[in-house]
């Protein structure tokens, strides 16, 4: 599977971008980690799916390729990614997705109950009132509905073995979570957690940081980040079935009750 392929489309990167993704898929190293954790456990007949914090809006192509007889809706606060998306989509042949300029914790501009399925990935540490996001997210599902979300783990290891406080990056109010605070909050605004594990084996977290060195999370250094991207992958993928104690990411898996 070329994980982004329908980036082709994107208006926004060059041709030579568009043709390394066309053979190799987008060249973001820990997109995949959360792909190999995320798209296994998409399953069943949502006939509404939403992602919160789609960004570039990869997991909603998937989806909506995946579940052909729902739709799917993207949501975040970008809207020239948006605008951009929308186009992909088009030229994609996905007429089942949407993409709509909202915040998580704006939510209520969906009717209660209004989803069967919610994703959302590397998001919540983006959002300063993280409860208030939990809460909205709840109240868009279904009864029975299921939440998929994936966050920073709190701590992540070094080069050298040891631990650390998550990297600062951009953007994030906290570095991320322990395993314990992320379900506390869901159970917090109701969830029932059904699946709960740390992602990222020591193997991941080597090649993670190599990636953050190279592009320091801002897409910088591109060219020299696409050379190296392939064998970071291949190296990845030996860890991806590892799971570990404590890790640099949390997977959670949640459902509201009925």
């Amino acid at each position: 599977m070329l994980l982004g392929r329908h980036l082709v489309h994107d208006p926004g990167i060059s041709r030579a971008e568009k043709l390394y993704i066309a053979a190799l898929g987008v060249p973001r190293l820990n997109l995949r980690f959360r792909a190999w954790r995320v798209l296994p456990k998409l399953g069943g007949a949502p006939k509404t799916v939403l992602d919160a914090g789609c960004g570039p809006g990869i997991f909603v192509y998937e989806m909506a390729e995946r579940f052909p007889e729902a739709t799917v809706v993207g949501i975040d606060i970008d809207e020239e990614r948006l605008a951009r998306n929308r186009i992909v989509a088009e030229k994609s042949g996905l007429t089942n997705c949407r993409f709509d300029v909202l915040n998580v914790t704006e939510a209520e501009n969906f009717t209660e109950g209004e989803f069967d399925l919610v994703l959302t990935l590397d998001n919540l540490e983006h959002i300063e009132n993280d409860d208030l996001a939990v809460r909205k997210l709840f109240n868009v599902l279904v009864p029975g509905g299921e939440l998929i979300v994936h966050v920073p783990g709190y701590r992540r290891r070094t080069f050298w073995f040891g631990w650390r406080v998550n990297f600062d990056v951009l953007g994030h109010f906290r570095p991320g979570y322990t395993k314990e605070q992320i379900t506390k909050k869901l159970t917090g605004a109701g969830f029932e957690v059904t699946e709960a594990h740390y992602t990222y084996s020591w193997i991941e977290t080597v090649t993670s940081s190599i990636s953050y060195y190279v592009t320091k999370a801002e897409m910088k250094r591109k060219y020299l980040y696409a050379l190296i991207f392939p064998f970071l992958l291949a190296l990845s993928w030996l860890g991806k079935n590892i799971r570990p104690v404590e890790g640099a990411g949390v997977f959670v898996r949640a459902v509201k009750p009925r």
